[in-house]
C-alpha cells in the first residue's frame, strides 16, 4: 500500500456512504494519530486498537451519525506520497471559513490547524475534513 491514510480515508468515506456503524483499518501510530484529531474535533465517535482476522494489529473506528447523515460531509486528501504538500502557519487554510477543520502534520505532532495556529506551528497538511 502506497498511501495508508488515503486508504484510510477512503475506507471511512465508503463506509459512511453505506451506513455502516464501523470499520477497520490496519493499525499505524500515524493513523491512530489522525483519528485522535478527529475524534477530538467530533467527527468520530471514538476508534480502539484489535487484532484483525490476519492475526495483524488493527484500528476498529466507530463512524458517527446525526440524525441519519454522517457527520463527516466531506473528507479530503491534500498531501499525497507524489506531492506533498507543506506550508506555514500564515499559508494553513482555513476549511469552510472555519467550519471544518485541516489536519496538520507538525514537528509538535499531528494537529488540527487551530491548534497549529495557536502553537505557531507550520508542516504538512494531510486532509481536510468538513
Amino acid at each position: 500500500m502506497n498511501d495508508p491514510i488515503g486508504d484510510m480515508l477512503t475506507r471511512i468515506r465508503n463506509a459512511q456512504m453505506r451506513g455502516k456503524s464501523t470499520v477497520a483499518t490496519p493499525a499505524s501510530k500515524l493513523r491512530a494519530w489522525v483519528l485522535d484529531v478527529l475524534a477530538d474535533e467530533g467527527y468520530i465517535r471514538g476508534y480502539e486498537k484489535t487484532t484483525g482476522a490476519d492475526g495483524h494489529p488493527a484500528i476498529e473506528i466507530s463512524l458517527k451519525y446525526y440524525e441519519g447523515t454522517p457527520v463527516i460531509r466531506e473528507i479530503k486528501r491534500v498531501s499525497t506520497p507524489g506531492r506533498r504538500v507543506y506550508l506555514g502557519v500564515k499559508e494553513i487554510p482555513q476549511v469552510r471559513q472555519g467550519l471544518g477543520v485541516s489536519i496538520v502534520s507538525t514537528p509538535k505532532g499531528v494537529m488540527s490547524d487551530a491548534t497549529a495556529r495557536s502553537q505557531n506551528v507550520g508542516g504538512e497538511v494531510l486532509c481536510t475534513v468538513f
